[in-house]
């Protein structure tokens, strides 16, 4: 790995050299090494963003680093805005395709990712249920239906969640938006979910103490997540329902959504496990951070090659 001095990393980032040994002492650079009273830094690293984007938050030394490097990306995201609306379109449809494949998969759709592309274009796959095919499309008008809660400025709420489990819900009319009436658990987890009669009152809880919350988004929305769950407020439902409110989150907070992988579903369902048996989020937490700096990074490299094509033609 190449590094570089505070002094030649302060040219390239356009601050003072003073300013770049406090980031390093403070932490909010990853990978430095200390070589006496020198700092090495990775010709790589991206510049922290101004700390005052942090002080109103509540924010674990271990996740200091993690969310000033995605923060910094995501301002180098912002740069790249507006977007026309045919970049939109294009980051829009590879997405959506993606994340409800993987969303609906881990959730047991038997639809493979090219099926899926094919029913959200209205065909109809042989052989497959049509619960599945439901669902595909009812995970798709759910996620343009928060895209547009993003655009409205519309704040999470127990309306809107219900809402979007309505759209989720396409093949079960009688269940969609209904706060389930029946004890249901997980197969294979020890977690005890809220009881029918206390759903409402937890719901509301959650609902009011995310809008009071003041940690830094991700980590907001990574505990609002598996809180969430913990509920399992619906009958059936809560899994896709929770990545979208959980997206909702992020997106209202300038992020672009995350898609969890199918492939990583036994991970995913080991953040749920750690914090329901020691109440520890960091893993879940981690999880989302990493899925979203992935995320943000394909996201500058697609726009970026999209200018560079357009400035040689």
């Amino acid at each position: 790995m190449d590094y570089l001095s505070s002094i030649e990393m302060a040219r390239r980032w356009g601050i003072s050299d003073r300013r770049v040994r406090v980031l390093c002492a403070q932490g909010k650079i990853e990978g430095v090494e200390r070589r006496g009273r020198a700092y090495l830094i990775p010709a790589d690293a991206i510049k922290p963003v101004d700390g005052r984007r942090f002080r109103n938050y509540e924010i674990s030394g271990q996740f200091l680093a993690m969310f000033s490097r995605i923060d910094a990306l995501a301002e180098q995201l912002n740069q790249h805005r507006p977007l026309s609306p045919g970049e939109l379109r294009r980051l829009q449809e590879n997405f959506l395709v993606e994340y409800t494949y993987n969303s609906n998969a881990i959730e047991g759709s038997t639809l493979t990712l090219q099926e899926t592309a094919l029913v959200l274009e209205g065909l109809t796959i042989d052989q497959k249920p049509l619960k599945h095919h439901l669902e595909a499309v009812g995970h798709r008008d759910a996620f343009l239906f928060v895209q547009q809660l993003v655009s409205e400025k519309v704040k999470i709420s127990e309306r809107i969640i219900k809402q979007v489990h309505t759209l989720v819900l396409m093949d079960s009319p009688e269940d969609r938006g209904v706060y389930r009436r029946l004890p249901v658990r997980i197969a294979g987890a020890h977690q005890e979910l809220t009881e029918p009669l206390k759903i409402a009152e937890q719901m509301q809880n959650l609902v009011s103490e995310f809008g009071k919350i003041n940690l830094h988004p991700i980590e907001a929305a990574a505990l609002f997540h598996l809180k969430f769950e913990g509920i399992h407020p619906f009958i059936d439902g809560n899994g896709r329902t929770g990545r979208l409110i959980m997206n909702l989150a992020l997106m209202q907070n300038g992020y672009p959504p995350i898609d969890v992988k199918f492939a990583d579903r036994k991970r995913y369902f080991e953040c749920f496990e750690q914090y329901f048996d020691n109440n520890n989020s960091s893993a879940m937490v981690r999880m989302v951070a990493q899925y979203l700096e992935k995320r943000i990074v394909e996201t500058i490299g697609i726009l970026s090659s999209v200018g560079q094509t357009a400035h040689i033609e």
